[in-house]
């Protein structure tokens, strides 16, 4: 069975820097991609960056790109997610996904992920 246990969230004031961690297990080749998505409250989910495992490729929605670094330790079965400069609206539950996929992980993100870890929270005070 394919699972993912997602860890590292905290309180954190504006402007700093937490890394979230993703181990994942249960997939027999390294063909398939890990997202991060997070829920604000009040919101719906939403994606926030993906990796296909295989190559490293990464992907990040507008919200997060240039503060968030996704990353992968094929060795350690781990994507990470380097969040800096946060902000309060970065407060929220975050969740990595994955799904069996050669295709860039971009190509239907946020969509088509079935497996999913528990949430960790962040939250950013201002």
């Amino acid at each position: 069975d394919v699972q993912l246990q997602a860890s590292g969230g905290g309180l954190v004031q504006a402007g700093g820097s937490l890394t979230l961690t993703c181990v994942v297990s249960g997939f027999t080749f390294d063909d398939y991609a890990v997202g991060w998505f997070r829920r604000a409250p009040g919101k719906e989910r939403e994606g926030v960056s993906c990796i296909n495992v295989s190559d490293g490729r990464p992907y990040y929605e507008n919200p997060v790109k240039g503060r968030f670094t996704i990353s992968s330790d094929n060795a350690r079965n781990t994507v990470y997610l380097r969040m800096n400069s946060l902000k309060p609206e970065d407060t929220a539950v975050y969740y990595c996904g994955a799904l069996e996929s050669s295709l860039p992980c971009y190509s239907d993100f946020p969509f088509g992920y079935h497996y999913w870890g528990q949430g960790t929270l962040v939250t950013v005070s201002s």
